[in-house]
Order: C-alpha cells, then structure tokens, then sequence
C-alpha cells in the first residue's frame, strides 16, 4: 500500500497554519483539481481527493489534534482513530458551503449556464481609414439561439424532461469507501434535462450555426493591434446564458507612401541632383493633399526634414504626429552624351579643389591613407 502524503504538505502549508490559511490553501487546490474542470487528466481526480481528505481532517480541531500527535494512524478508521465512521459520516456536508462558494449550488446542484463564447475578427483597414474614422459592415458565422425552439433544444410543442439519472441536479454522487465525489451527469452532462423530441432545426442542441452582418464603427486614430470590441456580439450563451462579446483587431494595410510609427508618419523623398545642390522648393504628398517643402542646397542623401502636424492624431491624444521626410538624391540615368560630357566636365572642375566641393569625399579617402600607412 502507498504511503501517504502528510496532509500539512498536501495542501501546501505551515503546521500552525490558521483555519482561514487551511480553507484558502483547499478552495485553491479544489478549483485548481476539481473533476468538472479536468475531464481528460485522471491524475487531477487523485489530487482533488487527496487535498480534500486532507481539509476534511485539518479543518476539524480534533482530528488534527489526533493527527498531530500520532500522523496518520490517529485518523485512519480501520485503526479506531478520530476518522472512524463517525468522522466520516458528514463528509460531503463538510464541504458544501466551500464547494457554494467555488462551484454555485453547496456543490450539489448547479446551474449548468453558460456564457457564449467570445469571437474575434481580423479587420484589414488603410491607412487613410485609421486615420479619419470610418464605418464599415462586416459579416461572421456565429452559434446563435436556434429561433425554432428559442434554445430549449425540444421540438416545438415539447420540453426537456428531468433527467432520471441525476434527478435534474446535473451531477452524481459516486461513493468510493469513505469518499464521496460528486461528477458530472454521464446522461445529460450537468444540464439537468433530457431532451426526447429534438428539434428539427438544431437536433436538439438549441443552437445553430448563422451569419450575422454587423456595422463597425472604427474610430478615427485607430493603429495596428487595435481592438474595438461588440459587446453582445459574440456566440449565444447555453441554456439561457448570456451571449460572448465579439473583438475586431484592427490590421493596417501597406501604404504605396507612407509608413506609420505611432503618431508619426515616415516617407521616402527623391529629389533630383541638381535640386540637391542648388536648392529649390518640391511639392510631397500628405493624408490631407499636399505642401510645399523648400530644400536648402547641398543638401545630402538621408537628411530628414519635419513637417509638424502632419501625421496623424492617435486615439488617446489631441496633438497630431508628424510627417518626417527622408531625402534621397537621385542618380541620373539614360544620359545623352550631352549630359556625359556636362558631367565629366562638373568632376574635373571638383577634383581641382575636392576638399571644398566633395569635403566628405575628401575626408574619407585622406582616413583611407591613413588606415593603410
């Protein structure tokens, strides 16, 4: 025969642990174990058993007395110890107003209501979209009420019956020596109710799979990630209980400009070589139209230039972002000949003084020198 575990570690507690300690540490391990909420995992009914013997001898002063000064014999029933029959006979009442507490019903009946489950759905808006706001319809296969039998599950005319193996409690109690465990209904599965005329439409399940069209409000400011939540939308509660929420994640398509960071928009600007070295004014593109930007000469590949205000204002603040302008001068391509011979001529008249024309050049090439000498 197996050793037992001592009940102090069992429940995961000090030897002078309180009352209240030893009723917390067992509605732990009684959620955390309970048969109901571990269908597919056997070992949890050995851990569920074991806490709950444990309480049932801790949580009476004189059986821990008793275990406490002879450990296990002092408690055991076919020794004659403080958990003989007697001790036992209330062992299911011991724990109905615990079980009250976690599970509804003192442990005996419960409800068996559920809330629907909760649905999500990827929305794919653009960036202009997020932005100002919009509206949008959208449509979702959800389980909804089945309109035949209004979620009775009956064929109209009919009622489910009380189920005659749980007597409409939903759950059975199953006695193993001195334990008594209560388990789920194999016959109705915690409902309670039997259904002998299905209906027609959801075979007795009092659900059916519909497609709903519903209209998404997106606000303005909206980024990646953002979820906008329908309350009530999601699928139909079971037997009664009220509907789940439905959750819209916001996705942002891929703009052909701009790239967004926040409240910030970021784009790329090529601008010609000779607008880089002289300067000029260009016109770039906003969420709102267009502006002007003048460009200072000799300006450089990857020089940022700000224009404020002109990103976008996010959902939780007033100020807009910015839009940041990243320059990129572009290189000439399909030159004429004529156009060679212009530039060729541009470099000779720089190389005669490259320090004053091409200082960046100069200097790389001079840290060249030094780094191979």
């Amino acid at each position: 025969m197996a050793t037992k575990k001592d009940y102090y570690e069992v429940l995961g507690i000090n030897r002078d642990a309180s009352d209240d300690e030893i009723k917390k540490a067992y509605r732990k391990l009684a959620m955390k174990y309970h048969p109901d909420r571990n269908p597919d995992n056997p070992k949890a009914e050995e851990s569920f058993k074991e806490a709950k013997e444990a309480y049932e001898i801790l949580s009476d002063e004189q059986k821990r007395a008793a275990y406490d000064q002879y450990g296990h014999a002092g408690v055991d029933p076919s020794m004659g110890g403080a958990g003989g029959a007697h001790g036992f006979g209330n062992f299911s009442d011991a724990f109905g107003d615990i079980f009250g507490d976690i599970f509804g019903g003192g442990g005996r009946q419960r409800s068996n209501v559920y809330r629907g489950a909760d649905l999500r759905y990827n929305m794919e808006i653009s960036l202009e979209d997020a932005a100002r706001g919009t509206e949008t319809k959208i449509r979702i296969p959800v389980m909804a009420e089945c309109e035949t039998c209004h979620g009775s599950g009956a064929r109209p005319g009919t009622s489910p019956v009380t189920c005659t193996t749980c007597g409409g409690h939903g759950q059975v109690r199953m006695q193993q020596g001195f334990f008594s465990v209560q388990q789920t209904c194999p016959n109705c599965h915690g409902t309670g109710k039997m259904v002998k005329e299905p209906c027609p439409t959801c075979h007795g399940g009092g659900r059916v799979k519909q497609h709903k069209t519903l209209s998404v409000k997106i606000p303005a400011g909206v980024d990646e990630g953002d979820r906008i939540r329908l309350s009530g939308e999601g699928e139909a509660g079971v037997n009664g209980g009220p509907p789940g929420d439905l959750y819209v994640v916001v996705h942002l398509k891929k703009h052909e400009i701009f790239e967004r960071d926040g409240a910030n928009l970021h784009c790329e600007m090529p601008i010609s070589f000779t607008t880089a070295a002289l300067g000029g004014e260009i016109e770039i593109p906003t969420l709102d139209g267009h502006a002007k930007m003048k460009i200072p000469a000799e300006t450089q590949t990857g020089a940022t230039f700000r224009l404020r205000g002109k990103g976008i204002k996010p959902l939780r603040s007033n100020a807009n972002g910015d839009l940041m302008c990243h320059v990129v001068v572009e290189t000439p391509v399909k030159l004429t000949e004529r156009q060679k011979e212009l530039l060729k001529e541009l470099e000779e008249i720089n190389l005669q003084d490259s320090g004053k024309h091409s200082p960046r050049s100069k200097s790389w090439l001079d840290k060249m020198k030094d780094f191979f000498e």
